[in-house]
């Protein structure tokens, strides 16, 4: 995915449903990043395309 290609929104129903893979904790959604953050595994998932991709290999690791 490339920095020009249109962010879609995230469903704000399926925010309310979705936890981390990894702590089964909260997730935040960061609109700018289009990423969902768990705080709780300092990770980053990425949203592509309106889609979260829960995988944690696919994950950014938080910077501390």
């Amino acid at each position: 995915m490339s920095d020009t290609a249109p962010k879609v929104p995230i469903d704000p129903r399926l925010l309310e449903i979705l936890v981390c893979p990894l702590t089964k904790g909260p997730l935040e959604y960061d609109r700018n990043a289009n990423e969902l953050i768990s705080r709780a595994a300092g990770l980053a998932y990425p949203v592509r395309d309106g889609i979260p991709i829960m995988l944690v290999e696919e994950a950014r690791q938080l910077e501390p």
